[in-house]
């Protein structure tokens, strides 16, 4: 990095916090919209009309035969993904 690179993304302290501010306020306000998105999902009088569209295969697309080991390495997924949220709490 050069000292040019360096001027270009160098910000002065109370227009660095402004940015902050600004990007938080943001934030909140894509999590608030999501929040409400989710609650007018579960409010959604044609929710249930809608799952009943969903049909079952009586086939399986996919066998343990058509990909070998895959099983395996998502119990192994699911093992390291439980013990990295134990190590977390």
């Amino acid at each position: 990095m050069t000292a040019a690179d360096l001027e270009r993304v160098d910000v002065p302290l109370p227009e660095l916090l402004c940015q902050v501010k600004e990007m938080t306020a943001l934030k909140q306000a894509r999590t608030v919209a999501a929040l409400l998105v989710e609650d007018r999902h579960l409010c959604d009088p044609q929710d249930t009309a809608f799952a009943l569209l969903s049909c079952t295969c009586k086939t399986p697309l996919a066998t343990d035969g058509d990909y070998p080991g895959f099983a395996d390495w998502v119990a192994q997924q699911e093992d390291l993904n439980a013990i990295t949220r134990r190590r977390a709490s």
